[in-house]
């Protein structure tokens, strides 16, 4: 008898047929898939791992430093909380979807607008001036060029509660310390400063009513990206006469504090803004990083004030970060306004210029300082209690798990960094002792257990 089903059709199906198919079916999926992480992220092998623990561990120095504190939001937030109406780049490129539960949620583009969620969910209760500082991962689905990718970490730092522009002075000297710690100059590095309020002040007297503002500084923003053709259309498209486009466009070529003040006047306290913020760049010791370029808006529509931007002198990058202050974004979330400041620092751009110039830290080497093995199998007891001793005393150290020749062995110490070995082998061990090997000096000492933390700090 053998065992068999019948199908509705008439035709006979087998438990091993369908096993074979099932089979079949697993090893052309094995053979379709893509080892490549998804278009415009990366994987962190331990080597990109220990150059992204660097960087995020000198961020969180500069932030230490300055006296800032860490915070974190979902990477997941309600969709709309980036939905905004003044064309921005950024609503269009969301990694956004309807979840299982219907509703419209979005991988964050960035951060900022989570931080005001909370600021918003705890405002009577949390003490001001807030200074707190994040490193999240951001997503944007966007065209991809060198330094910018659809995923990135990004250095941000806020200052909530202060509406006076120390607190601008504060973060800009955050940055270029940083830049300076990483072994960047100011011949390396620039920052363009600019305030949209005195671009707002301009548009005023020419005119334009507000709510064409936050659109207006969205198209400037775009000059190096499109044509100026396309962007005078885009502007006349709004609302803007051409007469009113040619003025813009004109005022943006002004790279110099004294030309815009002719235009504004000296009571305009947006110039007075701009001169006290480089007055205090003066005094901080950072003035020669800084360029002003009345050009610059930022590419977000909740910029109200200064803005500034870090860029590459060269000119081989994209801009390295980017930030300004943003007095008003509670109010359009249906908040009480809050004067405030921050920037967002991304990854991939400031890593592409030390690789550049050659100042990236070689993390080929785990930098693990102690390996410990066994002769043999019997004597992994004693190695293990060897690295047991050593951890509990505070040590880094990797165990060989496997019984392997010498020769492999000082291979792996090699690969790791190590810059001891401590080997149990039969003869020494009679004695109660192991042997540590220097591996820097060359030297080998016997050791017994109880003393190895004290000989490995003295040696």
């Amino acid at each position: 008898m053998f065992a068999e089903t019948v199908s509705t059709g008439g035709g006979r199906s087998s438990a091993a047929v369908k096993q074979d198919e099932a089979s079949r079916a697993t090893k052309e999926i094995k053979k379709k898939m893509d080892l490549n992480p998804p278009k415009g992220t990366r994987d962190f092998f331990p080597e990109e791992m220990r150059q992204r623990n660097w960087m995020f561990g000198k961020w969180k120095d500069i932030a230490a430093q300055y006296g800032f504190e860490e915070y974190d939001a979902p990477v997941l937030e309600n969709e709309d909380l980036y939905i905004r109406k003044a064309g921005e780049e950024v609503t269009q490129q969301l990694y956004n979807f309807e979840d299982k539960g219907n509703r419209r949620v979005s991988l964050r583009p960035e951060m900022t607008p989570s931080l005001a969620r909370m600021v918003m969910s705890k405002q009577r209760s949390l003490p001001l001036p807030l200074k707190w500082f994040s490193l999240p991962q951001c997503w944007r689905y966007e065209r991809m060029t060198r330094g910018r990718r659809r995923e990135h970490f990004q250095w941000n730092m806020d200052i909530w509660g202060v509406s006076d522009v120390t607190a601008e002075a504060e973060l800009l000297s955050a940055i270029t310390n940083f830049f300076k710690n990483v072994g960047l100059t100011s011949k390396d590095i620039g920052i363009k400063i600019n305030s949209r309020g005195v671009l707002q002040e301009i548009l005023t007297g020419l005119g334009v009513p507000e709510e064409k503002f936050a659109p207006t500084c969205v198209l400037v923003d775009k000059l190096e990206k499109l044509p100026q053709e396309t962007i005078e259309k885009e502007m006349q498209e709004i609302g803007l006469d051409k007469a009113v486009v040619d003025r813009i466009l004109e005022v943006l070529q002004i790279k110099d504090l004294e030309a815009m003040s002719e235009i504004v006047g000296e009571d305009s306290k947006a110039l007075s803004d701009m001169k006290r913020l480089f007055s205090l760049a003066e005094a901080y010791g950072y003035e020669d990083w800084l360029v002003f370029d009345a050009s610059v808006v930022r590419g977000l529509s909740y910029y109200t004030g200064v803005v500034f931007e870090g860029f590459d002198r060269a000119g081989e990058l994209r801009a390295i970060c980017g930030g300004g202050r943003y007095d008003k974004l509670l109010g359009t979330f249906g908040g009480a306004d809050l004067p405030a400041v921050g920037f967002g620092f991304g990854d991939a751009v400031i890593a592409e210029l030390l690789m550049a110039k050659d100042l990236m830290p070689s993390f080929k080497s785990a930098d693990i300082p102690i390996v410990v093995s066994a002769f043999d199998a019997s004597l992994q007891p004693v190695a293990a209690k060897a690295a047991s001793i050593l951890r509990d005393a505070g040590k880094n150290v990797d165990l060989v798990l496997e019984i392997k020749k010498p020769k492999q062995i000082l291979k792996h110490t090699d690969r790791v960094g190590a810059s001891h070995w401590i080997n149990v082998a039969p003869s020494e061990w009679e004695n109660g002792v192991v042997v540590v090997k220097d591996l820097d000096k060359r030297e080998q000492t016997e050791v017994e257990l109880d003393k190895l933390a004290a000989h490995i700090d003295n040696n």
